[in-house]
């Protein structure tokens, strides 16, 4: 008996099986592009993502056929919805957060229902990024195709459903739409009526841990898992991979190094909307119930990491997969021990707190003919961790404290770049046996709904086994504190030009 954990990220998708003691059996990925129609637009395809999850699946489960699957789960990124047919076939694709589409809805929506108002209810901070916004700019702009929609479905409820079970997204991913409201965990008829978005076109709220369904006969074959595989409700990629990480008790926080680069401090009580909304920070169910989640995030996290590869090693990137070893890690190895030079301003995409400037762009200060590919690299991530150590700042300010950062994340397998994060935020970085804990957050949501498991946090506790910490060197974290105060210069230097630019 095992349990199967999906995990549909921005650039990329896994599948992994784990036991009843928490050890992964097998886990596969596959990668795959943003689709970029116009220069400001940004889109999953939603069938060839489709196929790729499918593929994962297949991959794992025939390498565990020993230990047959009984349960799945899926984690996913937010905001992307997909439309679907009552048939269950994809009609279209995703529109993503980077997506630039619906920005006149989010000037309605400030004056009704306001943003105060939207956060009272919502917990989200008014922004282009979540679907609400898309969905109208479809409903308005492609009318055809959103009548057709049986429904549109956030990935992690659009993988459950075309694998059979109904149409249905776990609270975590529905307040990721803004049209959730936090404390009824049902759809807000307040805020469906302000983006005139009919209900009808919404799944069901559920809980995760929810079943909602068995896998279908026909894909059970074509898939290899065993017939009545039950499909339980999984969440938003850093609600799972705050649960794969343990981070499942006040004072604790996830900091996601993937495509993008999260940190996501966990509550267990709703805290007055006010403050947290002139912090800039959000609230959202975690995927244990009684729990809370914000998020600091930046989309030039591992994006940025990967776009470096992709411009600046692209030969080596070649021999790496023809080759079987890590490109990154030979990236890695070219940086220099010393902080650089440089000064990043790390908006190569959407970023939230503190900035929530979807207008800029990122900057590279400092360059010379002497800067070499490694000292760049550094230097980018040292931009992103920058944006990070400004923005705990406010986590203080909204009354959320944190006492331990657990890593997650492909990044998280970097002793290079987990050191630099202690260096630069002056605090421990705990790195775990398991670097993808969105995959295991999602099978122990899928243990618990199908009665393996008792308890998402006790089963979370045990399986996050703590390898090692690294603590931050003084010296550097000195020197980095004078460089966070230039850092923090640049943004309001360039605002208005990135903007007029």
């Amino acid at each position: 008996m095992s349990l199967l954990g999906i995990d549909v990220g921005t650039t990329g998708c896994k599948a992994g099986v784990i036991n009843s003691d928490g050890e992964f059996l097998a886990l596969a990925y596959r990668e795959y592009d943003i689709v970029r129609p116009r220069p400001d637009w940004a889109e999953m395809d939603s069938r060839g993502v489709w196929q790729k999850v499918k593929e994962v699946i297949t991959e794992v489960v025939q390498r565990t056929r020993h230990d047959p699957v009984t349960a799945l789960a899926t984690a996913s990124m937010g905001e992307a919805m997909t439309p679907v047919s009552a048939e269950r076939t994809i009609l279209g694709n995703s529109l993503h957060m980077f997506d630039s589409r619906g920005d006149e809805y989010v000037a309605e929506l400030a004056v009704r229902p306001g943003r105060e108002r939207l956060h009272a209810i919502n917990g989200n901070v008014l922004g282009t990024p979540y679907s609400a916004p898309k969905l109208a700019w479809l409903r308005d702009h492609q009318p055809e195709l959103f009548q057709q929609a049986h429904c549109f479905l956030l990935w992690a409820g659009l993988v459950g459903y075309l694998l059979g079970g109904e149409a249905a997204t776990d609270l975590s991913l529905a307040n990721r739409t803004l049209l959730l409201d936090l404390r009824a965990e049902d759809w807000s008829p307040e805020l469906l009526e302000a983006t005139r978005l009919p209900r009808a076109k919404l799944p069901r709220v559920v809980s995760s841990q929810t079943v909602v369904g068995e896998v279908d006969d026909r894909l059970a074959d074509e898939l290899g898992l065993p017939r009545r595989v039950k499909i339980i409700a999984g969440g938003h990629d850093q609600c799972c991979n705050a649960l794969g990480a343990g981070v499942v008790r006040p004072g604790r926080a996830n900091y996601g190094i993937g495509t993008f680069l999260c940190v996501a401090p966990v509550y267990d009580r709703l805290p007055p909307s006010k403050p947290m909304l002139d912090c800039g920070m959000n609230i959202e169910h975690h995927v244990v119930p009684g729990l809370y989640v914000s998020f600091l995030y930046n989309g030039s996290g591992g994006s940025v990491l990967r776009w470096a590869r992709d411009t600046m090693a692209r030969a080596e990137h070649t021999e790496a997969m023809l080759k079987g070893y890590d490109v990154y890690d030979r990236l890695m190895a070219e940086l220099p021990d010393e902080p650089t030079g440089l000064m990043v301003l790390p908006h190569f995409a959407a970023c939230g707190p503190p900035t929530f400037d979807d207008r800029s762009a990122g900057v590279i200060v400092g360059l010379k003919l002497a800067t070499g590919r490694g000292e760049l690299i550094k230097g980018l991530l040292e931009g992103v961790t920058y944006y990070f150590a400004e923005g705990l700042d406010l986590l203080g300010q909204a009354g959320l404290h944190v006492t331990e950062f657990r890593a997650t994340g492909g990044g998280a397998k970097s002793d290079v770049w987990l050191q630099l994060t202690a260096d630069i935020l002056g605090q421990p970085i705990v790195r775990l046996q398991v670097s993808e804990c969105g995959v295991l957050g999602a099978a122990i949501l899928a243990g618990v709904g199908s009665g393996v498991f008792s308890s998402a946090a006790e089963t979370a506790e045990a399986f996050a086994r703590i390898t090692r910490v690294f603590e931050p060197s003084p010296p550097k974290h000195a020197h980095y504190q004078q460089r966070l105060a230039q850092y923090k210069e640049l943004y309001p230097l360039l605002k208005d030009y990135l903007h007029r630019l």
